[in-house]
């Protein structure tokens, strides 16, 4: 495709252009071999692309998306306002528009977006459709996964996979929509047929600073530009905001207030919940869950309400909630053959923590023992908040690393400890999350939960710019294995 084409499909963001080529591939990054390659040069918070535009043209590419021109490389070149949002259009230009062809059903909000987003496929695979997932914990075409970097895919990888789904057959997607995927410009010229709005608490402020900054961005997703359709929790205290200003048809899901899709009679237990969901004022369903936890009973609402937008039939609505043994690494019990049970949990947030946390309250019979950290080189604000809520919600709490990156993970755990040392809570500090696992199981008696939160689905842990193989489903396994010898 020629690059003057490409140009001339992002022309929102195109200011000038210089000289023309055919293009055969793209790439953000620099190090990539490239068959006649456009390398997009992405002004950074510590790097600039425009800086490794010389190796990307060592490594193949013949010509360059930038924002200023780089007169001393003599290839074609295309001046724009934002990379990103250019690599966006000329993506979906590149690989032909592939979400045109299908329902993209996009959820958005602080928690929840990964289990919902299951739930969702789960529902649309019971009513007939090859469904397309794009998230957190990877990327699914029907039953196979695809591996991803980010929640939200970069525009080059998101049409990409894009292209690989539809050509599969998929006629359904759906995906976790970040709110850094919502700043950067990832998706421009992204239409959805439904959004759904989970929730909005406090995480990563590191980008956006304030949460109002957080909110606004998430509230810019709920407009015609974006969506035909809209699900909206109602019980959640941000939702008037977006409720009072929107453009779109929308329904509403909660527990506390009115809603179109609510639930009621709600019995939580070790082994799932069990509710009445009440669909507008005409259908009864009951639902029970595998999932456990209050969250979950939300999430399966949103699912619903995002399944009622494309017209799929309660019947089958509860029929396909009923059906999900689980999410990994959401509220996931592991397998481990012992008086008390483990729980993987990707909770990395002061809201997430108190929720699994709260949660596995509600039905211990035992003690709750909680095992987390906090990432390095993000928000600050959260390690004592997370501190607090364990000291106040754990009968003991194991403060531990969780990809610390590139901070003194012992700094790290010191703001932590801060805020569990207002609580009565009992607690430990060992920095190494390995040993810290095998003192929470060797410390496990019969009836006790030990939650392990923050990994979640992950394998890594990413420690001075490096990501060392670390599954805790693997470690438990392991520690486990040890202790029994």
């Amino acid at each position: 495709m020629l690059l003057s084409v490409l140009a001339k499909a992002a022309e929102a963001e195109v200011l000038d252009i210089r000289g023309d080529c055919e293009i055969g591939s793209m790439s953000l990054d620099s190090r990539k071999k490239l068959d006649r390659g456009l390398y997009f040069c992405i002004p950074g918070m510590r790097f600039d692309g425009h800086s490794f535009a010389p190796q990307a043209i060592e490594n193949g590419a013949v010509a360059l998306v930038v924002t200023r021109f780089l007169d001393e490389l003599d290839v074609p070149q295309v001046k724009v306002k934002k990379v990103r949002s250019a690599m966006s259009l000329m993506a979906a230009a590149f690989y032909g528009h592939p979400d045109k062809e299908m329902k993209l059903l996009g959820i958005t909000g602080t928690k929840g977006k990964t289990t919902t987003s299951y739930l969702v496929k789960a529902i649309m695979e019971e009513a007939g459709y090859k469904v397309g997932l794009i998230g957190t914990t990877g990327n699914m075409i029907g039953q196979e996964y695809v591996k991803s970097e980010f929640t939200t895919p970069e525009p080059i990888d998101f049409f990409r996979t894009l292209r690989m789904m539809r050509n599969a057959g998929v006629t359904v997607v759906s995906m976790e929509v970040s709110a850094h995927a919502i700043e950067m410009g990832r998706l421009a010229g992204v239409h959805f047929e439904a959004g759904c709005y989970t929730n909005l608490s406090e995480d990563h402020l590191d980008l956006f600073g304030t949460m109002e900054r957080y909110f606004e961005c998430k509230k810019s997703f709920f407009t015609p530009e974006w969506l035909s359709n809209a699900a909206i929790n109602v019980d959640d205290d941000t939702s008037k905001d977006i409720l009072k200003d929107i453009q779109v048809p929308h329904s509403t899901f909660g527990i506390c207030n009115n809603a179109d899709i609510f639930a009621r009679d709600i019995e939580i237990s070790e082994n799932g919940v069990s509710f009445i969901m009440k669909l507008f004022d005409v259908n009864e369903m009951p639902v029970k869950l595998h999932l456990t936890g209050m969250f979950n009973v939300y999430n399966a609402l949103a699912a619903a309400a995002m399944a009622l937008i494309m017209g799929v039939a309660p019947e089958t609505i509860t029929a396909a909630l009923e059906k999900v043994k689980g999410v990994p690494g959401r509220a996931e019990v592991l397998d481990t053959h012992t008086p008390y049970k483990v729980i993987l949990d990707y909770s990395h947030s002061p809201d997430a923590l108190e929720n699994i946390l709260t949660a596995v309250r509600e039905f211990t019979k035992g003690r709750v023992i909680s095992l987390f950290g906090c990432g390095g080189d993000r928000d600050h604000i959260k390690r004592p908040i997370m501190g607090e809520i364990s000291g106040r919600l754990a009968d003991f709490s194991i403060l531990t690393s969780d990809n610390p990156r590139t901070e003194d993970p012992m700094e790290i755990l010191a703001a932590i400890e801060d805020g569990i040392k207002k609580t009565d809570g009992k607690y430990t500090v060992i920095e190494n999350r390995r040993e810290a696992i095998r003192y929470a199981l060797q410390m496990g008696r019969e009836g006790d939960i030990i939650v392990l939160a923050g990994k979640g689905h992950e394998t890594y842990q990413e420690i001075m710019g490096v990501k060392r193989p670390f599954d805790e489903k693997v470690v438990v396994a392991e520690l486990l294995k040890e202790m029994r010898k």
